[in-house]
């Protein structure tokens, strides 16, 4: 196995380059009309045997940072694996296992030749070969009668990602990557694969990047998370940690469903935080770093707000929308609350509230986050 590590890593696209993975599904611009960066002075350290996901909205860079450590592009910068400087190695001496959204099965050769195509490049005896093949069937499940004997255009969608996943397994890679592979399966077929790969990566101690804008596969398959946003890595942590700790507005928008309530106003004079008649205390390692009128967001979880008047700020606002998530049996309020953009409030499903109804919300002040208006960035 080994260490990935990227140092000060830029990728820019200049017009009409290929800004996608081979194999993988549309990419945010399949060519780019314009210079494009999209990779911003990336560093990133993955450790050895260590699944780091990344995690980010659509051309924020995943997928390059995938080609970057595959070697399929150039770019600025070094990547090491371990201390071997890779800037100049050829793709095919990586020893990378790749998995893509669109599986990149060879679609004519049947399920066996398909995970043995690696050894007979590699020149590998037959044996071997007919042993790795095995050996990762029985492993993923692979039964020669369903998937071995078969060309991928007589399988389904699951089956050719697991025998995707199998190839992949077969080179015997140091590095795994993963460019979003469960995104064209259904979601029952997501929740098994994952969980297929998940106990494959841990049986064997694997370091792998695993691509996706999926919180929930983020979450069940990451020893943790790299945050991307405009080509460059904005933090880097285990979920507990982001979600508790979010370095900026960015962050803290991004993780969470529903998303953190963050609220645009200012310091006033009396150092609270403000926004039309609003105010609410700011704590004092916030106020020393600002002056009054300054622009400051206020950000609290759904799940921290309460539908309550007590000694804490308090504001009336209209229930516009409910969703009601069953499986945790909670409810999120969307509550209406000018000049307040809409607050979302999650309470226990058995509460009964409609839409219409005119509620008190508070915001604890231990549970409120700030970050400057300017940056973005969080303060305390």
């Amino acid at each position: 196995m080994a260490n990935i590590r990227l140092e000060k890593v830029r990728k820019v696209f200049a017009p009409g380059e290929t800004v996608k993975l081979p194999g993988s599904g549309p990419a945010h611009s399949d060519r780019a009309a314009a210079p494009n960066v999209a990779l911003d002075g990336v560093n990133l350290l993955v450790r050895d045997g260590e699944t780091m996901v990344v995690l980010g909205p659509s051309g924020c860079g995943k997928s390059t940072l995938l080609r970057v450590v595959a070697g399929l592009t150039r770019y600025d910068g070094h990547v090491y694996f371990d201390r071997r400087l890779m800037d100049q190695v050829n793709p095919s001496q990586r020893n990378i296992g790749m998995v893509f959204q669109n599986y990149a099965l060879y679609p004519n050769l049947i399920g066996y030749d398909n995970l043995g195509f690696t050894c007979r490049v590699r020149g590998r005896p037959h044996q071997e070969e007919r042993e790795r093949i095995l050996a990762t069937s029985e492993i993923m499940g692979i039964g020669f009668d369903k998937l071995l004997k078969h060309k991928p255009g007589r399988l389904a969608g699951g089956e050719q990602q697991r025998l995707a996943v199998g190839r992949a397994l077969v080179r015997d890679p140091d590095v795994f990557l993963f460019d979003e592979p469960l995104s064209n399966l259904d979601a029952k077929l997501r929740v098994r694969t994952r969980s297929e790969i998940r106990r494959l990566l841990e049986r064997f101690g694997h370091t792998a990047i695993y691509v996706t804008h999926d919180q929930v596969e983020a979450l069940a398959l990451g020893d943790r998370l790299a945050i991307m946003n405009e080509g460059q890595v904005e933090q880097v942590g285990t979920y507990a940690l982001l979600y508790d700790k979010p370095v900026n507005a960015f962050v803290a928008s991004f993780l969470g469903s529903p998303a953190m309530n963050l609220l645009r106003g200012k310091l006033n004079g009396r150092g609270s935080w403000e926004l039309g008649d609003l105010e609410i205390p700011v704590p004092e390692i916030v106020r020393s770093r600002l002056r009054a009128g300054w622009k400051l967001i206020l950000g609290i979880r759904p799940e921290h707000a309460r539908l309550a008047r007590d000694d804490l700020p308090a504001f009336e606002g209209r229930v516009v929308h409910i969703e009601r998530d069953l499986p945790r049996r909670v409810q999120t309020l969307y509550v209406e609350c000018p000049p307040l953009p809409d607050v979302a409030i999650t309470i226990p499903a058995g509460e009964r509230i409609l839409p219409g109804d005119r509620v008190p919300v508070t915001l604890p002040l231990d549970r409120l986050v700030f970050f400057e208006g300017k940056s973005e960035l969080r303060m305390g």
